[in-house]
């Protein structure tokens, strides 16, 4: 008999209890912070917010639990999964391990829309839509460099375009970051490319959440074409399915995923990298299974790095540093105890 491909016996048991265990840490992250709440504290407010109405004036925890502490439970939530979803579309659609959501220059674009508008002056909504825009008009243009070149495998030729413009976006980015003002403008577009959640409020969590569900809506309903198209193109060919169309479609919505949290959390790493791989672990390598694991471990897994980046000093840590801490020697682990086949 051969090898098992995963170390759950039940997926549905796994994701059903990774979903236990994530309700379970936005729970615990609700009541941790600078200021703590307590079940007492929350469950009344909740109380006050039920039978006030109209007339509800909301007091100093209210404010705290209901405009700064489950905004930002919520925006971690969504951005851990949708790194996590478009981390899992890329490396199946590229069929290559190593792949993240940013290897078409989402995030790189998106960082230089948030540059360009800090350093000039726009106001925060500005920035977030720039930073969106740029992104997408990054990949868009990685996929117009990839049509227009002939002669080479049309993959690869999509992965160095994206290599070769995030690399140009990212000078661009150190440019602006010489030509910014080093007191005010420098360490804005600095924390931002660290990424943070520590001025998310609820407008930002709603802006961005119809752009997660409408990329996700595709990749759910065409999930059973995914594994196809984890096989190659020749092999999804003579399966019955077009790979051009479904790789622009995969394509496009993986990325308007992560350039819609991007623009409101910044630069985060390695979520999309290292959580398909343990979801892959634990539930198997079918794409029905993997995709809601992954999201799932995602979503988890924003959640602990961003409540202990503002509780573990009394400054707020930024994502990326700690996801970086974090990742790397968990995907080193990966590398090292994997099977050939993944």
């Amino acid at each position: 008999m051969g090898k098992r491909t995963s170390l759950a016996f039940s997926p549905a048991i796994a994701i059903g209890v990774m979903g236990v265990c994530v309700f379970a840490i936005a729970v615990g992250a609700t009541f941790i912070g600078p200021y703590p709440l307590s079940i007492g504290e929350v469950w009344t407010a909740f109380g006050r917010l039920l039978a006030g109405g109209g007339d509800w004036a909301p007091t100093q925890i209210d404010r705290v639990l209901f405009s700064v502490r489950m905004p930002r439970v919520a925006a971690a939530l969504m951005v851990g999964a949708s790194l996590a979803a478009a981390g899992t579309v890329y490396q199946g659609l590229f069929r290559n391990p190593l792949v993240s959501p940013d290897i078409l220059g989402v995030s790189t674009g998106a960082g230089l829309g948030a540059a360009a508008g800090i350093y000039l002056s726009l106001p925060v909504l500005a920035i977030q839509g720039l930073a969106f825009a740029v992104g997408m008009a990054t990949v868009a243009l990685v996929y117009m460099i990839a049509m227009a070149v002939r002669g080479h495998e049309p993959t690869l030729v999509l992965v160095l375009a994206g290599v070769v413009l995030g690399a140009l976006a990212g000078a661009c980015i150190s440019l602006l970051k010489i030509l910014a003002d080093p007191y005010d403008q420098l360490p804005a577009i600095t924390f931002w490319l660290l990424g943070s959640l520590a001025s998310i409020k609820v407008a930002d969590v709603w802006s961005s959440l119809p752009a997660v569900l409408i990329g996700l809506v595709p990749l759910v309903l065409l999930r059973w074409r995914m594994n196809l198209m984890s096989l190659g193109d020749e092999e999804a060919a003579a399966l019955g399915v077009d790979p051009k169309r479904l790789r622009v479609l995969f394509v496009a919505a993986a990325t308007l995923m992560t350039a819609s949290v991007v623009a409101i959390s910044g630069v985060v790493g390695w979520v999309g990298l290292v959580m398909p791989h343990i979801a892959r672990l634990a539930v198997g390598p079918n794409f029905n299974r993997l995709l809601p694991a992954a999201m799932l471990m995602g979503a988890g897994y924003m959640l602990i790095v961003d409540t202990l980046a503002r509780t573990m000093a009394e400054t707020e840590t930024p994502l990326g540093i700690l996801t970086a801490f974090l990742g790397a020697p968990v995907f080193l682990w990966l590398l090292a105890s994997g099977r050939r086949g993944w």
